[in-house]
């Protein structure tokens, strides 16, 4: 992997970190809502503007794979990485891959569900 890709994909994820806090904090202040609604909406809106962004610049071709990582994974992954969760299930059901579209939904939420379990009790006994 190039340095570039990795500077690339920093550089994203930082600007997307700095954005879900600033959104969360505008979430809760005009909205009046707070975690897990605020989560939501951040989850819901990276996840569209994962699609959004992959869907015209896949379709588009013009943008060099740096600016492309520096959106999708470094931006919208910080952002939230339920919008790569979102788009890769979406894109397993347009493949006719309904199975595995399934089993990523399913392993997704269950086990990592779980792993907050797990590591909450873990926690307790620290």
């Amino acid at each position: 992997m190039q340095p570039s890709t990795l500077v690339s994909i920093g550089a994203g994820g930082l600007l997307g970190a700095c954005a879900r806090h600033l959104f969360g904090l505008w979430i809760v202040s005009r909205l009046g809502v707070s975690n897990p609604v605020s989560t939501m909406i951040i989850n819901i809106t990276g996840s569209f503007l994962l699609a959004l962004f992959l869907g015209w610049s896949l379709r588009q071709g013009l943008l060099a794979p740096q600016v492309r990582l520096f959106v999708s994974v470094g931006f919208c992954g910080a952002f939230t990485t339920f919008s790569t969760f979102a788009y890769e299930s979406i894109a397993l059901a347009r493949e006719g891959q309904w199975l595995a579209m399934t089993g990523n939904i399913l392993g997704n939420n269950l086990l990592c569900l779980a792993g907050v379990g797990l590591g909450l009790a873990l926690a307790s006994r620290l």
